[in-house]
């Protein structure tokens, strides 16, 4: 359910918080109060686009939250998790839409940044709206199927339906990548040969390209490092006024001064360890060198290797992993087409087999969606004649491509004589809406969609049918959240909560609010909407309230 929806800075409402309640919540009020900014806010947390024209004048930037009590439903979890949002906490979704007069567009879910397509996908979700406004899912022709199955319990049948036909699927792709003609076959072979035997032939190992470099700088600089090896062991020994030389001559020097001053011994022990290192230096750039050798063959191997590595690279992945992974992928491939024979009767017979399967459930659905259609059109029809739509009849039009993969279309004739139309043709908000209510009203144990919004449908309504209207959407709260926002009192009397928005000047500006009401409030409201506050609407109005 919708538990908080929190409007700041948009049309008319500076800030605004309501608090909604489980059940049937109703909104009434003048018009032009402020009634369709609560609809727009919570258009615009389930996605729609942002109207900049729409923030409060002054304001830099208009802000929406919505927060939702979700539970643990599989579907948004799913979701959110799909699309790199943080999960619900406490079963708690929160939405947050904020947009600037300069052009800026945010929205978050549960704190985690996200797109415009995410939340639109995540309100089909969590809220139908039903009135001149968008999210009108039984429009849609999938819609109407899911309908169609959630009232003959057929939901489980489809999945099993799906699954089957998702399998076929899968083995006519695996198949189809094996049966192609004998001049790309043979080309396939080839290639895939030509790349298993490449890499093959290299022998490569994860770890051996640092090392090939290391080896290939070395080999190629070999002439420059021994000249600076020797030229360093020149300065270090072997040249007549060498560093070894000259510490022999200050050795001399250090120990006449120990000889004539015995405290001298620390400045002759740092001699000694400084002519040690410098030997020490010396046999590393002995070794060194021993190590460094000219071999301009040993050069063209190593320089063949790096070329050969680079090539592999340049063709098949950017690291030496993705080259071997490449070569293991196209070794298996290689061996599935070279089976090619083997591979397709073993994939035949999982088709025959799993197209079998499909028929079957596919027969199945079918038979059942067609046993179906005149209790639910039925079940619609009597719904709609409580609304005010006698002699208005409701049908399905159900049809196959194949059995199990059926289209249905809903069709209504709101006018005595003339034919059944797509309800998706109809021209009147007002009979669009009622329809919308029969159908909910007839579904409302199988609907999975939480929260239904419905917008004025009681347009053109009146008389007795104002008070089925009522009676169906308190019936329909006893399974789902319902927001109406009407103007007939016997709608909003069947409510368990009530809510009027009102407009007020503050400091020269108008400001729209929204309050909850009690119960002598209510009879205030309702007589207002029964035309004034007169004692005969007052105990009209307490009449309805009873």
């Amino acid at each position: 359910m919708l538990s908080t929806l929190r409007i700041k800075n948009l049309a008319l409402v500076s800030d605004l918080t309501l608090h909604l309640q489980p059940g049937y919540n109703v909104i009434t009020g003048e018009t032009g109060a402020g009634k369709s900014i609560i609809i727009g806010a919570l258009n615009l947390v389930l996605g729609q686009r942002a109207d900049r024209d729409a923030i409060r004048a002054g304001a830099d930037q208009c802000s929406v939250e919505a927060v939702f009590e979700v539970g643990k439903r599989k579907p948004i979890d799913t979701l959110l998790e799909e699309n790199g949002v943080e999960p619900c906490a406490e079963g708690q979704l929160i939405i947050k839409r904020t947009f600037s007069a300069a052009g800026s567009n945010r929205q978050f879910i549960n704190g985690s940044p996200t797109t415009l397509q995410t939340l639109s996908q995540l309100g089909e979700h969590l809220v139908d709206m039903h009135g001149p406004h968008e999210h009108q899912s039984l429009l849609r022709q999938r819609s109407q199927l899911d309908a169609l199955d959630g009232f003959a319990g057929l939901l489980p049948l489809r999945k099993e339906f799906e699954s089957a036909a998702r399998l076929c699927r899968s083995i006519e792709a695996d198949k189809a990548a094996l049966i192609v003609d004998e001049q790309t076959y043979a080309q396939q072979l080839d290639l895939l040969r030509f790349q298993t035997n490449e890499i093959s032939a290299a022998r490569l190992q994860p770890s051996e390209e640092a090392a090939v470099d290391q080896d290939f700088q070395r080999a190629s600089n070999a002439a420059r490092l021994l000249e600076l090896t020797q030229n360093a062991l020149d300065v270090l020994s072997e040249a007549d006024n060498s560093l070894l030389t000259q510490s022999a001559e200050i050795g001399r020097n250090l120990h006449e001064l120990q000889r004539l001053d015995p405290g001298a011994t620390e400045v002759l022990n740092a001699h000694e360890q400084v002519t040690s290192s410098l030997r020490e230096l010396q046999a590393a750039l002995g070794h060194y060198s021993e190590r460094i050798e000219v071999d301009p063959a040993r050069l063209r191997e190593l320089e063949s290797r790096v070329d050969l590595l680079q090539s592999l690279k340049r063709k098949y992945g950017p690291k030496l992993e993705d080259v071997i992974a490449f070569g293991e992928s196209a070794k298996q491939k290689l061996h599935n087409l070279e089976q090619r024979d083997v591979e397709v009767e073993r994939l035949n017979a999982q088709l025959a087999k799993a197209k079998k399967e499909v028929t079957r459930i596919g027969r199945d659905l079918t038979a059942q969606r067609k046993k179906a259609t005149p209790k639910f059109s039925k079940a619609v029809t009597k719904q709609l004649n409580d609304l005010g739509f006698a002699q208005s009849p409701f049908e399905v039009a159900l049809t196959s491509a194949s059995e199990g993969e059926d289209a249905s279309e809903f069709q209504f004739a709101p006018n005595p004589g003339e034919p059944p139309r797509p309800l998706r043709a109809i021209a009147s908000s007002g009979e669009l809406s009622r329809v919308m209510l029969a159908l909910k009203t007839v579904l409302a144990s199988e609907d999975q969609i939480p929260v239904l919004v419905f917008d004025e449908i009681d347009a053109n309504v009146g008389g007795e049918t104002a008070g089925v209207v009522g009676e169906k959407m308190l019936q329909i709260a006893s399974t789902h959240q319902v927001l109406c926002i009407t103007h007939l009192p016997p709608v909003a009397a069947t409510a368990s909560t009530h809510f009027v928005v009102s407009k007020r000047q503050h400091e020269g500006r108008t400001i729209s609010e929204i309050q909850l009401l009690d119960r002598t409030q209510r009879v205030n409201e309702i007589a207002r909407m029964l035309g004034g506050q007169t004692e005969a609407a007052r105990k009209h109005a307490q009449a309805l309230l009873r």
